[in-house]
């Protein structure tokens, strides 16, 4: 019996280490497709994670971005470096690329890879004076240079000089940032630098011939092919890569990932913010309608945590908040237009200085600024007609409603009585003299008396 139980927690054991996964037998697919933010981020942070655990021999990090946030990029690259598991990042598929963002993270990764058809470069992190990437006037005097006339001699162009110290800091940290990952990587520095400062851009087959990326693929398939028995440099130490029938498991973006996405789109926040803003102005005009309230309470907390997610300039937060303040006072307290005017104005201006950044995957789309803006003010103006309308209708509740009306007179003794008006019974006085039926008209009311005087029916 004993030899029995023994034999059983054997197989059991040996069960488990049979379920284990092992390592090399495993490669972790990710895929960016678009722009790079924080969505981005946290999405290749989890799955680099997942991999670990794993025990995950290699990540393969399939990107097609025009770029995007620094932040974003910046905290993606932390995360490679510090990546216990190799990470191969492959453009892919035909007719991608890998601009700005981009091209610093495949300059970071362990193995870079481009499929034929694709591109990578542009990573010029401001806009500088004149076209990026353009030749530059030469400062130099072509009487005093025995070169210039030779049609033989092509100078390199002089790259664009950035026009204010902000963007000239801008440019040599990015300059250094991605040169100090080149030379890590061992790839070609002296072009990653001209990415940056003339927006240089290359195709795989040249970027594979100038050393800035490692290997050109037509399939994963082949990129697994190629890099087998390939050395990485791998927190430290040479690492020796086991590419050969591993099976490829995709993390695919999750729910969460997928709505991060969604609303740190600037334009989306900025509608969000908008229909916080009304939903709770309509709430405030129909107390206990709930509908408004709630639902503009959640586009507003939404809105303002996308706000907080990205790079906003916060002149132009603050801008865009006057403006909604103006448009809303306008609702209130009705100016014939002129804080619904400078409130569209201010909301316009502040949206166009938004963001904080260069990247024009993460601009304000005008359209929605101006359609945005466009019914905003439509709906103060709206308002604001409503409120003229009002003003010039006559009044037909309150005590002003009495004013002017012509009632009977029901009894009369002296200076006051009574007189029915309105279908109800009311006491009056008057200066002049009454009798019971006479017609009366209203001139003014105190309190629950009205003061009355005789109405003259005139016969043509």
């Amino acid at each position: 019996m004993a030899a029995l139980l023994l034999l059983t927690l054997g197989l059991w054991v040996e069960g488990l280490r049979a379920a284990e996964p092992h390592p090399g037998d495993t490669a972790i697919v990710l895929r960016v497709h678009g722009a790079i933010g924080p969505a981005t981020a946290s999405y290749i942070s989890k799955g680099l994670t997942s991999a670990a655990a794993q025990r995950a021999s290699l990540v393969i990090l399939r990107i097609d971005t025009p770029g995007g946030l620094d932040t974003s990029m910046r905290e993606i690259i932390r995360d490679i470096l510090a990546s216990p598991v190799p990470v191969a990042t492959y453009v892919s598929p035909s007719g991608a690329r890998a601009a700005s963002a981009g091209t610093y993270i495949l300059y970071a990764s362990h193995i870079s890879a481009m499929m034929p058809g694709t591109n990578l470069g542009a990573a010029t992190p401001v806009q500088l004076g004149g076209i990026p990437g353009l030749p530059q006037p030469s400062k130099a005097d072509p009487k005093g240079d025995d070169t210039a006339n030779d049609e033989n001699t092509q100078p390199e162009p002089a790259p664009p000089m950035p026009e204010n110290a902000k963007e000239a800091k801008a440019v040599n940290d990015a300059v250094a940032y991605i040169r100090s990952l080149a030379q890590m990587r061992g790839r070609n520095a002296d072009w990653a630098e001209k990415a940056v400062r003339q927006a240089a851009s290359l195709s795989a087959e040249d970027a594979l011939e100038q050393r800035v990326v490692d290997i050109v693929a037509i399939s994963t398939t082949d990129l697994l092919a190629q890099i087998e028995g390939r050395a990485v440099q791998l927190n430290g130490a040479d690492v020796l890569l086991n590419t050969k029938d591993l099976e490829l498991a995709v993390i695919e973006p999750d729910w969460r990932t997928k709505l991060l996405g969604a609303i740190t789109n600037p334009n989306i926040a900025l509608i969000l913010m908008m229909i916080g803003v009304y939903g709770l102005i309509f709430e405030f005009m129909n107390p206990g309608a709930l509908y408004p309230g709630t639902i503009g309470a959640i586009c507003l907390i939404i809105g303002l945590y996308a706000l907080a997610a990205l790079p906003v300039n916060y002149a132009g937060v603050g801008l865009v908040v006057l403006g909604l303040i103006l448009m809303v006072a306008e609702a209130f307290a009705p100016s014939f237009g002129a804080l619904g005017i400078g409130g569209a104005f201010a909301f316009v201006l502040g949206a166009a200085i938004f963001l904080d950044t260069d990247s024009p995957a993460f601009a304000i789309s005008w359209p929605i600024v101006v359609g945005t803006a466009a019914s905003a003010l439509a709906f103060s103006l709206i308002v604001v007609r409503m409120a003229i309308s009002s003003q010039r209708r006559q009044v037909i509740s309150g005590p002003d409603q009495m004013i002017g009306q012509v009632g009977v007179v029901q009894d009369w003794q002296g200076a006051g009585g009574h007189v029915f008006v309105h279908g109800e019974r009311w006491h009056a006085v008057s200066v002049a003299p009454m009798a019971s039926g006479q017609n009366a008209r209203v001139t003014s009311m105190e309190g629950h008396t009205l003061q009355v005087e005789p109405e003259t029916n005139t016969k043509t």
